[in-house]
């Protein structure tokens, strides 16, 4: 697949052209995965033979197909296994064997979700799940109650299933991930909001951002944003109305960012992201990935006193289990936690900025997109 299949639409600049330039060959999420045995699964519980390949539409339109690598069909439940394949990224589920058992459920019960081996829970506050949920993060369950519709609008059945994902060696996986320090506890979680796996290499990343800098200066544009992901492009799109040449897909790296337009000024630069990953920008951190930098709850903290939250409060959002859980703690105390955050991203990126002719804005978004937390221009 190409960078310019993986990003749905023509590499003129952007996101697309980023990737394409970059070489690298995407992958699929456990999300995607998932939703493609999922729908193999049910497909042949209610048929009695599996699609193979299996052919599913991501959230961007796209249609891969996938091949089975594991199945079983019995008189109550089938199953249906694929191997991600992460592309060219170093994802520690790349090869890793993503299994749903689709079971039919009484009428009226909807699409139930259950952890299987490798899969874990959910075991405190903060995430976007509840507590006692199986770690399906939320787009992938949406990818799978869609596909399950399909499959039951096409032969005419209900559509009330249980799904249990499992990933093999799932929990051993998980031991090299944050899971365990979050609270998701058994096994990995079930992710992507694309579907598709954006690889990098680091040195090929900040190339691609410096293109994309230069493609959007080349062609007049004076407003460019950085975006941590498609969520966030999509944010700034409709709060700006941005063309496609102006949004740098910068994912971890804001500093790349900065530091290029700070030696290729434009006269402003939206910085757009989700709240946890922000926050780190907010204490100075220019690479926003987990394994080189960590949400500072002692920053948020104290910028929560500078936003009137008492003691006890600020306590409760230093010990917090994740960002998202500290924001939700001061925006339920009417703490503008969000705001205050997305100020000092701006006055750290300012900083690195170094007096370059840019004005620099901020807007912190939660999983769904929706705007947590924003700035002024400075």
């Amino acid at each position: 697949m190409s960078g310019e299949e993986a990003t749905g639409g023509e590499a003129k600049g952007g996101r697309g052209a980023q990737l394409k330039h970059t070489g690298l060959r995407p992958g699929w999420t456990t999300g995607a995965c998932a939703t493609a045995a999922t729908t193999a699964a049910y497909t042949a519980l209610l048929t009695g033979d599996f699609p193979d390949p299996v052919t599913i539409t991501l959230p961007r339109g796209q249609q891969p197909s996938f091949a089975l690598a594991t199945e079983e069909l019995t008189g109550t439940y089938a199953m249906a296994g694929i191997v991600k394949d992460a592309g060219d990224d170093p994802d520690v589920t790349h090869g890793a064997l993503v299994r749903a058992t689709v079971r039919r459920l009484p009428a009226g019960s909807g699409v139930v979700f259950r952890a299987g081996p490798g899969v874990g829970t959910v075991t405190r506050p903060g995430l976007p799940l509840p507590v006692g949920e199986p770690a399906v993060n939320p787009v992938p369950r949406r990818m799978m109650r869609d596909h399950v519709a399909r499959v039951a609008d096409l032969h005419g059945d209900r559509g009330d299933v249980e799904i249990t994902v499992s990933v093999d060696h799932g929990e051993e996986i998980a031991r090299s991930t944050w899971n365990p320090r979050l609270g998701i506890l058994g096994g990995l979680s079930i992710l992507g909001t694309t579907g598709i796996v954006v690889p990098y290499s680091c040195s090929a990343w900040i190339d691609s951002i410096r293109r994309g800098v230069d493609v959007a200066r080349a062609a007049g544009r004076t407003h460019v944003a950085g975006c941590t992901g498609s969520t966030s492009e999509k944010t700034v799109v409709a709060a700006y109305g941005l063309p496609e040449d102006s949004l740098l897909d910068m994912g971890d790296f804001a500093g790349a960012v900065l530091k290029y337009i700070r030696r290729h000024p434009v006269d402003r630069l939206t910085i757009c992201g989700g709240f946890a990953k922000l926050s780190k920008l907010a204490a100075g951190h220019l690479d926003l990935h987990s394994a080189r930098s960590q949400v500072d709850k002692g920053l948020l903290a104290e910028l929560a006193r500078r936003g009137g939250a008492g003691e006890t409060l600020a306590a409760e959002v230093a010990d917090a289990n994740t960002g998202l859980a500290a924001l939700q703690l001061c925006t339920a105390a009417g703490v503008p936690l969000g705001d205050l955050v997305a100020v000092a991203a701006r006055d750290e990126a300012l900083a690195v900025l170094r007096g370059a002719p840019v004005a620099v804005d901020v807007i912190c978004i939660d999983r769904a997109g929706d705007i947590v937390g924003r700035s002024g221009v400075a």
